[in-house]
C-alpha cells in the first residue's frame, strides 16, 4: 500500500510548473489591462493543477495496466501501478477525483463568465484521459506535444486571461505561445529520457518517432525559442524583458542534452527544465503586468 509520500511522488511534482506557469502568465496579461481578479485566478489555478495531476495519475494507470511502465522497464521515477505500490483501481480513482475537482472549479468560472467554457473543459478532460487511455491513445502515436501546446499553452494562458477580463485578447494569445513551448520542452525531455523503454513497449512518442538526435534538437528549440518570442512582446510590454533573468537557468539543461545525457541522468534535467519554466513564468508575468 502506497504511503502519503509515494502518492505525492505519483503526482510527478517536476511536471507541475506546466500547470502553474500558464495561469501566472494569463494573470499577468489581465493585470496589464488592469483587470486582474485574484479569486478567478485562484480557480483557474485549481483547474490547471487538478488537470495536470489528474493526467499524471491517468498516465500512471494506463501505462501500468499496459505494462509499459513496469519496474523492470522504468527509467524515470517510481510509478504507483507499475511498481505495485497501488492498485490500478486506486490510481484510476485518484485520476477521476482530480478531474472532478477540475470540473467543479471550471463550472464555477463558467457560471460567472461564459458557458462555452464547459465545452473547453470537457475537451481538456477528454484529452487528459485519452493521452494514454482508451484503445488508441494519441500519446502513443506522437501527438503528446501537440496536446500539451494546446491545453497547457494556448487554452491555459488565453483562458486564464479570459475568465478575468471577460474577453479574449491578442496579447493573451501571443503570450500563450512561449508558455506552450516550454511545456512541450518539459514533455520532450521526459520522453527523451524514456526513449528506449518507450520504444521497446510500443509507445511511439514524438521522441521515439524522430529519434534521439532530433529529439535533442527539438528540445533545445522548445526551451530557447520562448525567450525570442517573449522578447518580441516587449515591443508592447517593455518589462517583458525581465524574463531574460531566467536565461542562465537554461545553461545546465542545454549542456546536459547537448552533451548526450540519457536515461536516469535526464531526471535531473527534467527538474532543471521545470525550474527554468517557473522562473521564466514568474518574470514574464511581472513584465506583462507592468503596462508602461
Amino acid at each position: 500500500m502506497a504511503n502519503a509520500r509515494e502518492w505525492l511522488a505519483g503526482t510527478r511534482p517536476r511536471t507541475l510548473p506546466a500547470a502553474v506557469v500558464p495561469v501566472l502568465i494569463g494573470s499577468g496579461v489581465a493585470a496589464g489591462y488592469g483587470e486582474f481578479s485574484l479569486w478567478r485566478a485562484a480557480l483557474a489555478l485549481v483547474v490547471a493543477l487538478a488537470l495536470q495531476i489528474g493526467v499524471n495519475f491517468a498516465n500512471d494507470y494506463s501505462d501500468g495496466v499496459r505494462g509499459s511502465d513496469s519496474a523492470e522497464r522504468r527509467v524515470g521515477p517510481m510509478r504507483l501501478v507499475g511498481s505495485g505500490l497501488a492498485s490500478p483501481g486506486q490510481v484510476k480513482l485518484a485520476a477521476f477525483g482530480c478531474f472532478f475537482v477540475a470540473c467543479g472549479a471550471g463550472l464555477a468560472l463558467a457560471a460567472v463568465t461564459s458557458w462555452w467554457l464547459v465545452l473547453a473543459g470537457a475537451l481538456a478532460v477528454l484529452a487528459a484521459w485519452f493521452y494514454t487511455g482508451g484503445s488508441r491513445p494519441y500519446g502513443y502515436r506522437g501527438f503528446g506535444e501537440v496536446s500539451v501546446f494546446v491545453f497547457f499553452g494556448v487554452a491555459a494562458v488565453a483562458g486564464t486571461a479570459y475568465v478575468q477580463m471577460g474577453r479574449l485578447s491578442w496579447l493573451g494569445l501571443a503570450a500563450s505561445i512561449p508558455a506552450g513551448l516550454l511545456s512541450c520542452a518539459l514533455l520532450m525531455v521526459n520522453n527523451l529520457r524514456d526513449i528506449r523503454s518507450d520504444g521497446e513497449s510500443g509507445k511511439r512518442t514524438l521522441a521515439v518517432r524522430i529519434g534521439d538526435a532530433r529529439s535533442r534538437s527539438v528540445y533545445l528549440l522548445f526551451l530557447l525559442v520562448p525567450f525570442a518570442l517573449a522578447a518580441l512582446i516587449a515591443f508592447v510590454r517593455p518589462f517583458s524583458l525581465l524574463m531574460l533573468l531566467a536565461l542562465p537557468l537554461a545553461l545546465a539543461p542545454v549542456r546536459a542534452v547537448r552533451g548526450g545525457a540519457s536515461g536516469p541522468a535526464l531526471i535531473t534535467t527534467l527538474g532543471q527544465t521545470g525550474r527554468l519554466q517557473l522562473a521564466f513564468g514568474l518574470a514574464f508575468t511581472i513584465g506583462l503586468a507592468i503596462h508602461g
